[in-house]
């Protein structure tokens, strides 16, 4: 992998960072804490977020539609994720929940995605034109939650031409199961490279030798 990541065509892609996800006391934390804290989630979100601003790589936050009232009662056809929000106000606008974990907050040089309403960043975003016009080819995903958000935001990466980055102790899911699904049965299917975040970070380091 030494060599793959060019910093000036490199972005990170930063997937729900919201506290409802990944702070004690968050309405989703309860479900996705045994997998999170088994892998480290969080030392390596920080780590692989601090590893891309280190190496003048593009930091992009890629958020979930914040629920407000309306939000999916006259969809047509809601999702059951959509059907599971408009019930219990996962990242409320406005609220605690609906914003971005303290130790991942946009800085300087950073950009923020419009907000998508389902599963994919890409899906109805501004993504693909921001890491066009900032001329990125290659994208690695991290965030929330690996068979869902994660999963279907590196397929649409793919099929737009992007290689795609998968960091498996840098995102979580709500079972052991979920997490071996993403990363052993689906992702070899799309992402170009499956890395631990240390192994990510011996990637980087080759990039800049």
């Amino acid at each position: 992998m030494s060599g793959t990541y060019d910093p000036r065509r490199t972005a990170v892609l930063l997937v729900d960072p919201y506290n409802d996800f990944i702070s004690e006391g968050g309405k989703v934390w309860p479900r996705l804490e045994p997998v999170a804290t088994e892998v480290g989630l969080l030392d390596h979100l920080r780590s692989v977020v601090a590893l891309a601003r280190e190496n003048d790589m593009r930091v992009m936050f890629v958020p979930h539609r914040r629920w407000e009232e309306g939000d999916y009662e006259d969809f047509a056809f809601p999702s059951p994720s959509q059907l599971k929000i408009q019930k219990q106000h996962h990242f409320a606008r406005g609220t605690w929940g609906g914003e971005f974990h303290p130790d991942f907050q946009p800085q300087q040089g950073d950009v923020v995605i419009h907000e998508h309403w389902g599963s994919s960043g890409f899906a109805n975003t501004d993504l693909d034109l921001q890491l066009r016009q900032h001329g990125i080819t290659h994208v690695v995903i991290v965030g929330l939650i690996a068979n869902t958000c994660i999963e279907a935001t590196g397929r649409y990466a793919q099929e737009l031409g992007y290689h795609v980055t998968l960091v498996k102790d840098a995102t979580a899911a709500f079972q052991p199961e979920m997490m071996h699904a993403a990363h052993e049965l689906n992702g070899p299917a799309f992402a170009h490279s499956i890395v631990t975040t240390d192994e990510l970070t011996t990637a980087f380091t080759g990039a800049q030798s």
